[in-house]
């Protein structure tokens, strides 16, 4: 009962913190959005990818994706982050979602 188990502090840790946060907006057509990707582990060792958007002030929408790996997490953050910035969103001051 006194046994002792070894945890390791850097199991289940990013390496590095991952946080975009991009808006895109054009008045001419009413358009005011943002989108935020961030990485982070669970509970579980797994890397997670959470991404939110919607209109800017308002509270938008989620979605989370879970990864064994850190690198394949990095990779879609990545992948999005290109696709985006070839719509036209660019890199802002962080705003709080509502």
């Amino acid at each position: 009962m006194d046994a002792k188990a070894e945890i390791s502090d850097s199991v289940g840790m990013i390496a590095q913190p991952y946080r975009l946060y991009v808006e895109r907006t054009d008045a001419a057509k009413n358009m005011a959005r943002y989108y935020v990707l961030e990485i982070s582990g669970t509970l579980f060792g797994e890397a997670c990818l959470t991404r939110s958007w919607g209109r800017i002030g308002k509270r938008g929408q989620s979605k989370m994706h879970l990864f064994a790996r850190e690198e394949e997490a990095v990779d879609l953050f990545l992948d999005i982050m290109r696709q985006k910035r070839a719509r036209g969103y660019r890199p802002s001051p962080m705003r709080s979602a509502r």
